[in-house]
């Protein structure tokens, strides 16, 4: 359709960013000892000693502020269009 634009992509965009929050969530889970003793210490493991568990733990931390931009622009898109209006979607 011709009303398409860019601002219908952050419904996809907050799928992949679930997705990813999930994956890296998961892959930081197997490395984390949550007990009081030992917690900060398997973060630096994390960040030092897997192999790039830097770059993981940063995409998760960064990941969960992009999923809520585009949870914010989704919502604000549905909002300027008037999508909840329409009743056949509900």
């Amino acid at each position: 359709p011709s009303n398409i634009s860019a601002w219908w992509n952050f419904g996809s965009l907050l799928g992949l960013c679930l997705i990813s929050q999930i994956l890296t969530g998961l892959f930081l889970a197997m490395h984390y000892t949550p007990d009081i003793e030992s917690a900060f210490s398997s973060v630096a493991h994390i960040c030092r000693d897997v192999n790039f568990g830097w770059l993981i733990r940063n995409l998760h931390a960064n990941g969960a502020s992009f999923f809520f931009i585009c949870i914010y622009f989704h919502i604000g898109r549905g909002l300027y269009y008037g999508s909840y209006l329409y009743k056949e979607t509900w």
